[in-house]
């Protein structure tokens, strides 16, 4: 118990036992006056009730004694003490005689709180039969003086102080509890906490001092269907006294808690609080986007095997490898994102997300911005922009994008936060803030300066009409995923973690399957109809020659250098040759020839003298001749 909120009783019996020794207890007013004071001093809370003073002879016997009493608001009165020429009653809770101990210190009393300087000891508390209350004795001994010593004591009311079975709150003021009672609570500690309830509204005296006064209410992640404000303290220390007696088993299973469902903070029953996972379809969904990726990794074996042959040789070989290979990574994203997710797997679906869309449609785009920049010269001279240029010109932008993705994992890694469905179901979901937000404004001005240059490269002839498919692949990314976001964010934001796992791969599919398809499907059709080695006699009749390719730069020969292609470029330029030959040959004989009439149809008219293209098809039709 808390004894220093009655330090000011204390000080005033200390007081009193050293001016009864100053004054050698020579008389019964001196005991009377002393005692006095210690009834009528001090404010209400720590004013004593009882007091009293006794002097003892050696023997113990009393040789004088006065005691006062008093109850409320009222007047001490004097009380029967002590009789005189007799030892006081051993009973006395306050005192101890010197058989006991000489010192008066006995188990009796409390030990002294550490640092505490006091001339006496407290007892511990009693009930007193007499004045029907729970009383607390501070005594103090006054030394002997020619063979006498005397003893002061002061009993304190202790019957409003509260008997809290509770653990220890240090966040609230205990001065008012008993503290020898804490944690004495019968309630199942693993399924609920005690929570002190004093009755203080009930008209019973004392009603602080009951056995009970509690409640037992379920802590965080547990519940009780009957009881979902607690169990009674008074019947739960009923039940455990019948378990003492009887030794009544499984007496505490009534006043137990069930567990909440996983993932329930709180709950108030059985019901979940995690949304399901429907684990078969997502695992139809991973096996296709995986047999997606391998089939990816396929077709770029495939594109290798297969890069002498025209259709793939004109559209850059690396550049197609590197195209697949951030295809795969795309679709990698579905099995980053399949399991429940935490820190690890959000990592890997910002990689794979937004690393394999960099590297798809960077590649893409350089090809497209070489068409671009080859279909804007206006000069005689043929641009010429080698793959290494371009691999050149991709590479800072690759690395921006490894410096960004790094610079998050490293300072503020994404990840899991707990989000719940339009059925207040939790579930987790990789978290999105500014790094994602700034990412994905980076995409859109990305993806919108790929839209400007296919949009400027729309009349632009190219060998297998490749430009055009390419044109349309950046067109379907960015439709795709302004649709993924309006979907996310305004038409589906609440969905659960099946929803939002189909939505990714509808977007996976829409956007990196179509680009496969259409940049591949075409090329990989004509080697299987053994046509792709034709050149494409559509593009060839738009006046497209064999030696233009979609990079702008014709048959770039791979290291060693393809003869073939080489062959095929010269064939084609000794037959520009020939046919300039012949056409400068023709004008040279009609020119200035007296004998040769002019001919209508010919390339000198009498009303004209320019000369016809020498492409005319007429003259390409007779250097044909002379080639073959």
């Amino acid at each position: 118990m808390y004894t220093t909120r009655w330090d000011t009783a204390r000080a005033r019996a200390d007081l009193a036992a050293n001016i009864l020794h100053q004054l050698e207890l020579e008389s019964d007013e001196i005991l009377m006056a002393v005692s006095q004071s210690l009834v009528l001093g001090g404010s209400a809370p720590e004013r004593a009730v009882g007091a009293r003073a006794l002097v003892l002879r050696s023997d113990g016997v009393v040789n004088s004694a006065v005691a006062w009493e008093r109850y409320g608001a009222a007047e001490p009165v004097a009380v029967v003490s002590p009789q005189l020429e007799k030892p006081p009653d051993p009973e006395y809770p306050w005192y101890v005689s010197a058989e006991e101990s000489e010192s008066l210190r006995s188990p009796k009393f409390m030990p002294s709180p550490p640092g505490a300087t006091m001339e006496g000891w407290w007892t511990y508390p009693y009930y007193s039969c007499e004045a029907k209350r729970w009383l607390l004795s501070y005594t103090v001994p006054v030394s002997k003086i020619r063979g006498l010593k005397g003893v002061v004591s002061l009993d304190i009311d202790i019957s409003n102080l509260e008997i809290n079975q509770c653990e220890v709150d240090n966040d609230e003021d205990n001065d008012n509890q008993i503290y020898s009672f804490h944690g004495t609570h019968k309630c199942p500690n693993e399924t609920t906490y005690c929570e002190y309830k004093p009755i203080r509204e009930m008209s019973v005296r004392y009603s602080g001092w009951a056995r009970g006064s509690y409640i037992c209410r379920c802590r965080p992640g547990y519940y009780s269907m009957h009881h979902p404000e607690g169990f009674n303290g008074s019947l739960v220390e009923v039940a455990y006294q019948e378990y003492e007696e009887n030794g009544l088993e499984n007496w505490s299973e009534p006043y137990e808690c069930l567990q909440c469902q996983p993932g329930c903070e709180t709950c108030r029953g059985p019901e979940p609080c995690l949304a399901t996972y429907n684990w078969p379809f997502r695992i139809s969904l991973l096996v296709i986007s995986v047999s997606c990726a391998f089939m990816t990794v396929l077709l770029t074996i495939y594109t290798r095997h297969h890069r002498r042959v025209k259709v793939f040789r004109v559209a850059s070989p690396v550049f197609l490898s590197i195209t697949l290979l951030g295809c795969a990574i795309m679709y990698m994203e579905m099995a980053a994102i399949f399991p429940v997710l935490d820190r690890y797997s959000c990592i890997a679906t910002k990689w794979t997300r937004h690393m394999g869309f960099c590297i798809t449609y960077t590649a893409l785009l350089m090809k497209t911005w070489r068409v671009s920049l080859t279909y804007r010269v206006k000069s005689a001279h043929k641009l010429k922009l080698t793959d290494k240029q371009l691999l050149q010109w991709m590479a800072p932008i690759l690395l921006i994008m490894l410096v960004y993705l790094g610079t998050w994992t490293l300072s503020a890694p994404p990840d899991a936060e707990v989000i719940t469905d339009n059925r207040g179901l939790k579930f987790k979901q990789c978290t999105y803030n500014w790094w994602d937000h700034s990412l994905a404004i980076g995409e859109i001005l990305f993806l919108l300066w790929g839209v400007r240059v296919c949009y400027r490269v729309r009349h632009a002839e190219s060998l297998y009409n490749e430009a055009r498919l390419i044109s349309i692949a950046i067109y379907n990314i960015f439709t795709v995923n302004s649709l993924m976001i309006a979907f996310h964010l305004l038409i589906l934001p609440r969905a659960g973690p099946d929803i939002k796992y189909l939505l990714g791969f509808i977007r996976t599919q829409l956007s990196t399957s179509t680009t496969v398809l259409l940049v591949f499907l075409p090329k990989v059709l004509r080697v299987v109809r053994g046509t792709g080695d034709t050149w494409d006699s559509r593009a060839r009749a738009r006046g497209v020659p064999a030696s233009s390719s979609l990079n702008g730069i014709g048959l770039v020969p791979d290291e060693p250098p393809d003869l073939f292609q080489e062959n095929e470029e010269l064939k084609e330029e000794v037959q520009k040759l020939a046919a300039q030959i012949e056409f400068m040959k023709i004008v040279q004989m009609e020119m200035h020839n007296r004998h040769l009439r002019p001919r209508p149809g010919g390339y000198f008219t009498t009303n004209s003298t320019v000369p016809q293209s020498p492409m005319h098809a007429k003259t390409v039709n007779i250097s044909q001749v002379i080639v073959s």
